[in-house]
């Protein structure tokens, strides 16, 4: 059995992984000049700086599972939770989310109660929550109509928009509740009440030491998972720099064409195929296969984002504002939509004495900015910065002494409304191809876990 991978970040080396742990046979084909992705990262002045995702969620086991099969269980370091702390930003200041909030749900009183984040109006609507009546068999709606049904406009705005902007780089609006919050919605199902359900919920999860922490990452960088997985392949099966331009179906499996700008360009037959590409990249290979699943897979709408490292001398920037970072309303009118202080998220990655101020922007609303050049980026980076902090940290003011920009355009699928529906659609014409394999971030799982659970998922059906 001969499979041809197309696509060489983190779903695609995951699924190579399985074929050559197996002794199967396979061909990689990745058109840039690196893998990996959008799993990028360096180390700078004995800091390991993210370029793109800086962890996987530790609830979902698929990549620390990885990481241990690659020997690199000893690197795995959790979040700092103990200090974790999330700003908003509101007006010209940072307001604390609230203790208790378990991601946009209040499950303590007096914090709730107590915090500037909401207004009386919503505070009193989130009391009434309690009584929510339950919502079964509905259609699809998105997150924030949901959350607007729940607890009010003001919670969308200061709460679901911006943490929905910082996962998946999208609108509240747009999103769909059932693909993004599944688990919401089955709560909503069955109490009614989204705050009563959480309650519920809570009565049986470990507190305080046996809690687990939220994210989990590598000491040196992500990189660190590509590099070793790379290392496990036959670098003969790894064609770099080598796009691949038609895909088409044949008699005994499937014709695999390359760009002719590819170093050996040509066409080759495999048995199955896994495409681990972007859905709109899938779209163009498999168009003339199947026009209706060409036209389902170019429909899954995508965000692009940038992420701007800011590297200061401790001492010299001045004590931040406590844990992780801040999220960026929309309504705030910012070119940002957050930034991690990531020396303080996990500890052991950042040199001593060094603060890494890592900033967001682009998202649906900016994706204009992706044209600007590092410069203007990393000034609109200062500059927000200064304006959001400013009262807080004075030394702001100081050059950084190291600056890194990237860009990922087009990266981040949205689940957009629907989206359930779509994907199915889209299994069914999959089926009807026998050898064809879609994975990826567009489909079941925007996470690192969940690209790596869906590659080796695929690699292990095709070797039965």
């Amino acid at each position: 059995m001969r499979t041809a991978i197309i696509g060489g970040g983190i779903a695609g080396l995951a699924a190579a992984y399985e074929l050559e742990r197996a002794s199967g046979e396979y061909a990689l084909f990745e058109a840039g000049n690196r893998l990996g992705g959008v799993i990028s990262s360096v180390t700078v002045a004995g800091s390991a700086l993210e370029d793109g995702p800086d962890s996987f969620l530790t609830e979902k086991p698929a990549a620390a599972e990885l990481c241990r099969e690659l020997g690199l269980g000893d690197e795995l370091i959790p979040s700092n939770d103990a200090h974790r702390k999330t700003w908003v930003v509101v007006g010209k200041r940072l307001v604390a989310l609230p203790d208790g909030l378990m991601f946009l749900i209040p499950t303590k009183l007096m914090p709730t109660a107590m915090t500037p984040l909401f207004s009386l109006g919503t505070k009193i609507r989130m009391g009434m929550e309690l009584m929510h009546p339950p919502r079964k068999g509905e259609a699809d709606e998105s997150v924030a109509s949901m959350v607007e049904r729940h607890y009010g406009a003001e919670v969308v705005d200061r709460l679901a928009g911006p943490l929905l902007s910082g996962i998946y780089g999208g609108e509240a609006s747009q999103l769909s509740a059932r693909a993004v919050l599944p688990k919401l919605v089955e709560m909503e199902a069955r109490y009614g009440s989204l705050t009563r359900a959480m309650l519920a919920v809570m009565k049986g999860r470990p507190t305080g030491d046996g809690a687990r922490p939220t994210f989990t990452t590598l000491r040196g960088g992500l990189q660190q998972m590509i590099d070793a997985l790379a290392a496990k392949l036959k670098p003969e099966a790894i064609r770099l720099k080598t796009p691949v331009r038609m895909l088409e179906r044949v008699a005994d499996g499937w014709k695999v064409t390359t760009d002719a700008s590819a170093q050996n360009s040509g066409s080759e037959v495999f048995d199955a195929v896994i495409v681990a590409t972007p859905a709109w990249v899938a779209a163009d290979l498999l168009r003339t296969v199947d026009a209706q699943l060409g036209e389902e897979l170019a429909g899954i709408p995508y965000s692009s984002s940038i992420a701007v490292n800011l590297m200061y001398d401790e001492a010299k920037l001045g004590p931040l504002p406590e844990g992780f970072g801040f999220l960026v309303p929309a309504s705030a009118g910012r070119a940002m939509l957050a930034c991690t202080f990531a020396h303080r998220k996990f500890l052991g990655r950042i040199a001593p004495g060094k603060a890494v101020l890592r900033a967001f922007l682009g998202g649906v609303r900016n994706a204009a900015l992706l044209d600007q050049t590092d410069e203007v980026l990393i000034a609109m980076a200062r500059r927000e910065l200064s304006e959001i902090l400013g009262s807080h940290v004075a030394g702001l003011q100081i050059e950084p002494e190291q600056t890194r920009v990237s860009r990922w355009p087009r990266a981040m699928a949205q689940y957009a409304v629907g989206h359930l529906e779509r994907v199915k659609r889209i299994r069914a014409h999959v089926d009807a191809l026998p050898g064809l394999h879609l994975v990826g971030n567009a489909y079941d799982g925007i996470g690192i876990s969940d690209c790596v659970r869906l590659g080796r998922k695929a690699a292990r059906g095709i070797l039965g």
